[in-house]
């Protein structure tokens, strides 16, 4: 099995060489790599390194909560963050807390080696999904722990199959699982592995801090006025587009619309302004703004995490193509939380539904119809509000937890 575990990597080193000419992401990687192999050879680092593994954006969110609290109760630590995937790399590579930023190696014996070598970890954080063969035994080998956050395991997974012996050594590096459910760890338990705590995620530990230091924005606070009744629209698409603004055409003329797409180039915009019947403003364009102006378009990033406080309802898009995008920023201060019918991969989205902080809508029509019953019926808004944010702050607490068992 190792056998055919290594050429799977020699394999897709290969295609990476092949595909950099024509593919973006392929060369960012392969040119990314090259980079890592460099700075190794060139890397200084004195005292106590920490190790984070991410594999993207996404899992940097999980695990940033424990680099901001390493670097604040100790700061002379040094903080080596990885990724694997350009779209993580590319956003962070310049993320201040982090003393290095790198691209993981590719996972051989000889590249295990050198990194390890290069920045003798004492101790290692893996996020969520990542496994990787030969960098977790080299860990083992050394004795180094290595510490799995946020992680959730699903019984379709080859740890849990008759054939999953090989991969299950894997998990034998790990010196304790920090998952997110009761579920991963009654997949562990059936496995013998007892090491495990249900910390919860700390994403959620991410947008409460985020919530806490929110800015204002004076341009929002004038459209907003005396509004009690605003949608704030997050990471919209298209057809997500498309259900909001029938309803603020053709349902609702009390309320108004903040609409933060997922895509901001100007075509998208245009094709928003297109749909638009209605008195509208762009952000960076606030000179141009009508006074009966009933959206507010969000042409710029960087403000989203912010804005939710401004609305009453949140709507997170992306239900209608491969997946919605982060409900937990929304849900955080106190919103219900609305998304399209592709949500199942997403546990807090299951969850918010579960509780009755989150509604999934397949149509237009069903939104209009729950969003009307939410605005009239001022007791269940309260409900659904205070559901979601409950919510939020129950599932609170995984980075205090990791911070006090690993490090105290």
């Amino acid at each position: 099995m190792t056998f055919l575990y290594n050429i799977g990597i020699a394999a897709y080193s290969l295609l990476l060489f092949l595909v950099a000419p024509f593919n973006q992401k392929a060369k960012l990687l392969r040119s990314g790599r090259k980079e890592t192999t460099k700075r190794l050879k060139e890397l200084q680092l004195e005292g106590k390194v920490i190790w984070i593994h991410a594999a993207s954006l996404g899992e940097f969110e999980q695990g940033r909560p424990i680099i901001e609290a390493v670097k604040e109760k100790y700061p002379s630590y040094k903080v080596v963050l990885t990724f694997f995937s350009p779209s993580g790399y590319e956003v962070r590579k310049s993320f201040a807390l982090a003393d290095h930023v790198l691209y993981l190696p590719a996972d051989t014996k000889r590249n295990a080696r050198q990194f390890i070598d290069a920045i003798q970890p004492e101790k290692v954080f893996f996020i969520k999904y990542e496994f990787w063969r030969h960098f977790l035994n080299e860990l083992s080998k050394r004795n180094i722990p290595v510490y799995g956050v946020s992680m959730i395991f699903r019984k379709e997974q080859a740890f849990f199959k008759n054939y999953g012996g090989w991969f299950r050594k894997m998990l034998l590096a790990f010196k304790k699982f920090y998952v997110q459910d009761e579920t991963s760890g009654d997949l562990l338990q059936q496995i013998g592995l007892d090491n495990y705590a249900v910390a919860g995620d700390t994403r959620f530990d991410r947008v409460r801090a985020i919530a806490q230091e929110s800015k204002n924005f004076e341009l929002i606070e004038q459209f907003v006025g005396h509004t009690q009744k605003v949608i704030v629209a997050g990471s919209s698409w298209a057809p997500d587009e498309d259900i909001l603004l029938n309803y603020i055409h053709n349902v609702n003329r009390d309320v108004k619309l903040i609409i933060a797409p997922h895509e901001i180039h100007a075509e998208h915009i245009r094709q928003i302004e297109a749909k638009l019947k209605v008195p509208y403003f762009k952000y960076t364009s606030a000179e141009d703004r009508p006074d009966d102006a009933r959206v507010l378009i969000i042409d710029t990033i960087g403000m989203l995490s912010s804005i939710y406080k401004y609305g009453q309802v949140a709507y997170i898009g992306g239900g209608f193509g491969v997946g919605i995008h982060n409900t937990l920023e929304a849900a955080t201060y106190g919103m219900p939380v609305f998304f399209g019918p592709n949500y199942q991969k997403f546990k807090e989205a299951r969850d918010l539904i579960a509780v009755q902080g989150g509604y999934t809508i397949k149509t237009g029509d069903e939104f209009n119809e729950r969003v009307e019953q939410l605005w009239s019926d001022e007791r269940a808004l309260a409900a659904a509000s205070n559901s979601a944010k409950t919510y939020v702050e129950k599932m609170c607490g995984a980075t205090k937890m990791i911070m006090e068992e690993v490090f105290d």
